[in-house]
């Protein structure tokens, strides 16, 4: 279990839909700029996906579309923690949020490199 917000997050799906509230709370409050709505755009586009992927995985229909569908997610968690790292680093965006965000996209990610190498493990296991 996990606090973000100061609410206690168990599942996987509520904190991927909880990045993308912060995300988009983040990218909406960036300094003014053409470089910052650049930023806020990708941020929004990247980090809401994750979560809408996460659940088409949950409902996947084999192995290899479960495989298929998390490391989408995968790949759109890494896409938001650049994004949210290079506003921390132009210094459009900061503050306890911003930090709180790159933090847990970096655990997110951890969670789903382990969650494909297991997928991608039992199935190449022989079943019984």
């Amino acid at each position: 279990m996990r606090k973000l917000d100061g609410e206690w997050i168990n599942n996987l799906q509520d904190r991927l839909i909880a990045l993308a509230a912060k995300s988009y709370r983040i990218a909406n409050d960036l300094a003014e700029s053409r470089l910052s709505a650049h930023v806020s755009a990708q941020l929004n586009r990247c980090s809401t996906s994750p979560a809408s992927n996460y659940a088409e995985a949950r409902g996947s229909e084999s192995r290899k579309d479960f495989i298929h569908k998390m490391k989408v997610c995968l790949k759109e968690l890494r896409e938001t923690l650049v994004w949210l790292k290079l506003a921390k680093e132009l210094e459009i965006g900061s503050g306890p949020e911003l930090d709180e965000a790159i933090a847990e996209a970096d655990e997110l990610i951890g969670i789903f490199v382990t969650s494909v190498a297991t997928a991608k493990r039992n199935a190449k296991s022989p079943k019984p």
